[in-house]
C-alpha cells in the first residue's frame, strides 16, 4: 500500500490536515492533489469537524511549490490537466462548508502560496516567505495564482509578484493582504490553534452562510450578492442554532451551538 502524503490528526472539532513530503519540501505532486481533495470531502461530510487548519511538515516549507520534477516531462494536454486536477482541488477547499486555517509555517511558493490562497483565513510565521516564482520555470501560474492574487492583493501586486517571481517575507504579505495575521514563527500553531478553536465554538451554519456569502459575492455584481445575503440571511431564521444564540445573549450567558 502506497504510504499517504498527508498526516491528519484531530483536537476536539479541529481536523489539521499536513502535507506530509518534507524530503520534497511538501511538493504538490498528482497523488497529493488527489489525497488532499479526498481528504477536504471527507473533513467536509464528518460533522465532529468544525474547522481543518492546512500545514505542511517539517522546519522548512508549508508546500513550496508544485513537483518540478513531475512537471517537467508533461505534454501541453497533461500540463493544462495537470492545471485543471490542482484547481479542482483548491476550488473545493475554498468552497468548503467549514472555516479552513492555512498555517504558512515556512515556504509557500508557486503550488504553495495558490493552495494557502485558497483557504479562508492565513496565518504565517514571521520567518515564511510566498512569492509566485514560475516565471524562472518559463512557466505561469496554474492552479489559480493569478486569479486570486488579483483578488486578495490587487492587480499591480498580482503582476509584480507573478512577472519578477520574486519571493516576499511575511510582513510585506500581510501588507498585501496575502494574509491575515503575521505571528512569531515559536507561536504559530499556538495563535493557529486558539482561532481554529474559536471558530469551532461559533455557529456551523452561521459560517457557512458567511463563507458562502463571501464567494458569491467575490464572483458577481454587488446588487446579486446583497440579493444573496438577504437570502441566507432569511434562512438562517428557520436554524435552532439562531434561536440559542439569540437566548442566550438575551439570557447573558454562552451559546451552545449544535450546527442545526
Amino acid at each position: 500500500m502506497t504510504e499517504s502524503p498527508l498526516l491528519l490528526t484531530d483536537r476536539g472539532a479541529v481536523r489539521t490536515i499536513a502535507v506530509n513530503r518534507p524530503d520534497k519540501l511538501n511538493a504538490l505532486d498528482a497523488a497529493t492533489l488527489d489525497a488532499l481533495h479526498a481528504a477536504f470531502d471527507q473533513a467536509a461530510q464528518d460533522p465532529n469537524v468544525r474547522v481543518v487548519v492546512l500545514t505542511g511538515t517539517g522546519p522548512k516549507a508549508f508546500v513550496a511549490g508544485a513537483d518540478i520534477a513531475q512537471m517537467s516531462g508533461l505534454s501541453a494536454v497533461e500540463g493544462r490537466d495537470f492545471s485543471l486536477r490542482g484547481q479542482r482541488m483548491m476550488r473545493r477547499v475554498e468552497k468548503m462548508p467549514k472555516p479552513v486555517i492555512a498555517m504558512v509555517n515556512g515556504f509557500a511558493l508557486g503550488g504553495g502560496l495558490e493552495l494557502a490562497m485558497c483557504c479562508h483565513l492565513r496565518i504565517a510565521a514571521d520567518t515564511a516567505k510566498v512569492g509566485q516564482p514560475e516565471i524562472n520555470l518559463g512557466l505561469i501560474p496554474g492552479f489559480g495564482g493569478t486569479q486570486r492574487l488579483i483578488r486578495l492583493a490587487g492587480r499591480a501586486a498580482a503582476l509584480e509578484l507573478c512577472l519578477t517571481g520574486a519571493p516576499i517575507d511575511a510582513a510585506r504579505a500581510l501588507q498585501l493582504s496575502v494574509v491575515n495575521r503575521v505571528v512569531p514563527a515559536a507561536e504559530l500553531e499556538a495563535e493557529t490553534m486558539k482561532l481554529a478553536e474559536q471558530l469551532a465554538n461559533a455557529a456551523p451554519l452561521a459560517l457557512r452562510g458567511m463563507i458562502d456569502c463571501v464567494n458569491v459575492g467575490a464572483e458577481c455584481g454587488l446588487e446579486e450578492g446583497l440579493e444573496y445575503e438577504s437570502a441566507q440571511f432569511g434562512l438562517i431564521f428557520s436554524s435552532e442554532d439562531m434561536r440559542e444564540g439569540t437566548r442566550a445573549f438575551l439570557e447573558k450567558r454562552k451559546p451552545a451551538f449544535k450546527g442545526v
